[in-house]
């Protein structure tokens, strides 16, 4: 610990030098003596002093010195331990790629190996309660399912959805998932960890995970057996060969092997019990302490201990009268006795800045107070929308143009029901940040709802013309009108959003699909 001590604004130390100099300007200011003595002869001058005796006592320019100097050790920050960083979350966050590739559905492992892969995702859950896990899907694309959450039942809701028939492009294209993981990680203030659930990489991606240089953990469970299964179709026939034999999916033991000795990449392969699991959880807590201990650890500045004491001497400064001297230390006793809430608020201005009352605030779950008294923007607005108060919390955001800001906005105005203007948020939130996954998400989600409510307002116009929902019209003089059929039954902004509730399957689809169709035109 000692050889640890040093100061983290050392320069701060240069105040300490100030208060002696002033301590001896002033002891050199009160000696008549050296003052006079190159100006009267010394046989003179020792009749023209009066010698009131050598000054004894505690003299103001002490406190004033002794003030100076704490003060600059203060501003010095003394530190001798580290702590962790504010706002940095105790337990990792992990990205989950799940592998939905044909063979995925090998029954070599009951009931499959997809089914056993999304067991093994909710065993991992229910021991990392409270910790934010993300959930991609790869196959010869990859995509995002769920960005980093702690709601366990939504992605119980999607995990549930996933199946090889989702997903848009055949193949696989791992090293394009590790890819996609990390981008999601890539903001996090902590590292992370990467897990595949897999029954085999390919040799093409190995060079990915061999290069790999990131920050975050990578590991891969292998879902299978050497002996292998009889691969199901949708249909619930197996795959069989061009000589109409079944098919055998074989887990390449082989080759995870490699891909452990080529690479930092801890691999496994799946066991019928918790063994499996509980080596992925320990491992990821493992490797966030140490990796968090090497780079996001911070010394602690003990320096703000020494304002207690400049607080209290400061308080005894006053000199006019015994009454005034101890103002300072009543108005200090009395300010924790004082009742009521506008009170309390009061003495909560005296300690914490208005942002750090908001935080309290907001950690507390109270977020209408938490906007109250945030100064910075993000962070009312963050407050403002949790609160479910959406037009203000655009309002707060607007403040801003980063591109969080953008992003934060058009959630706000979805929930206002406004897509064509969230669709605006978005797009100026992918200019700033091209790539951005979960504001490409949002704005496919925009522009569907967009459709909709399009729809809904040419039902509303052929209605109120007295047209048959269901009747073909044609304009034959202007020749510019809309030739169709208007769908009946159309969904209200709450329908929508329950059928995305109940049918993820179809809207994972819908997203997959767009994504792939955008990469192809990029």
């Amino acid at each position: 610990m000692i050889a640890d001590f040093h100061f983290l604004r050392p320069w701060w130390l240069l105040a300490v030098l100030a208060a002696g100099l002033l301590v001896w300007l002033m002891r050199r200011q009160s000696d008549m003596r050296s003052r006079w003595k190159h100006l009267i002869a010394p046989n003179l001058l020792d009749h023209l002093l009066i010698d009131r005796g050598r000054q004894s006592g505690f003299r103001p320019v002490y406190l004033v010195a002794g003030l100076i100097a704490l003060s600059g050790l203060a501003a010095a920050g003394p530190t001798w331990e580290r702590e962790r960083p504010p706002f940095v979350e105790d337990t990792a966050p992990l990205v989950i790629a799940v592998d939905l590739g044909p063979t995925m559905n090998a029954t070599d492992i009951s009931p499959t190996r997809l089914e056993r892969a999304k067991l093994k995702v909710r065993d991992i859950m229910a021991k990392r309660k409270g910790a934010r896990t993300a959930l991609f899907a790869y196959a010869g694309s990859a995509h995002m399912v769920l960005p980093l959450t702690e709601d366990a039942s939504l992605i119980s809701t999607y995990l549930a959805a996933l199946s090889p028939a989702l997903m848009p492009v055949e193949g696989k294209n791992t090293a394009k998932a590790l890819e996609a993981a990390e981008a999601a990680l890539a903001d996090e203030p902590a590292p992370g960890t990467i897990l595949f659930l897999t029954d085999g990489i390919e040799q093409s991606a190995f060079t990915a995970f061999s290069q790999y240089e990131g920050r975050n953990d990578l590991m891969v469970l292998g879902i299978g057996t050497e002996a292998g299964g009889p691969v199901k179709t949708e249909s619930g026939a197996y795959l069989t060969d061009g000589t109409g034999a079944r098919v055998l999916a074989r887990l390449d033991v082989d080759a995870l092997q490699e891909l452990r000795s080529s690479s930092s990449a801890q691999v496994a392969t799946v066991t019928l019990d918790d063994g499996d699991v509980d080596w992925i959880v320990r491992r990821i807590q493992t490797s966030f302490a140490q990796r968090t201990e090497e780079g996001l650890t911070r010394w602690r500045d003990m320096g703000w201990y020494l304002t207690i004491v400049v607080a209290i001497l400061v308080a005894l400064t006053f000199r006019r009268g015994h009454h005034v001297r101890w103002l300072g230390t009543v108005v200090l006793i009395l300010s924790f006795h004082m009742p009521g809430r506008a009170e309390a608020a009061d003495f909560m201005d005296l300690w914490l800045t208005p942002d750090q009352q908001g935080q309290r605030a907001f950690s507390r779950g109270d977020y209408a107070a938490a906007a109250e008294h945030f100064s910075d923007p993000e962070w009312r607005g963050v407050s403002l929308y949790r609160a479910g108060r959406y037009q203000d919390a655009i309002d707060a955001f607007a403040q801003s143009t980063a591109p969080e800001s953008y992003f934060n906005q058009g959630n706000s105005l979805m929930h206002l029901d406004k897509p064509e203007e969230a669709i605006g948020a978005y797009q100026q939130a992918l200019k700033q940040r091209t790539g951005w996954a979960e504001a490409k998400t949002n704005l496919a989600l925009a522009e569907r709802r967009k459709e909709e409510k399009d729809k809904q307002e040419d039902d509303k116009q052929q209605e109120a013309a007295g047209l048959d929902p269901d009747e073909v019209q044609f304009d034959d003089k202007a020749k510019h009108g809309k030739e169709g059929e208007v769908q009946t039954g159309a969904q209200t902004a709450e329908m929508w959003m329950r059928n995305i509730q109940v049918s993820p399957a179809a809207l994972l689809a819908r997203k997959f699909a767009i994504e792939a169709s955008q990469e192809d035109r990029q």
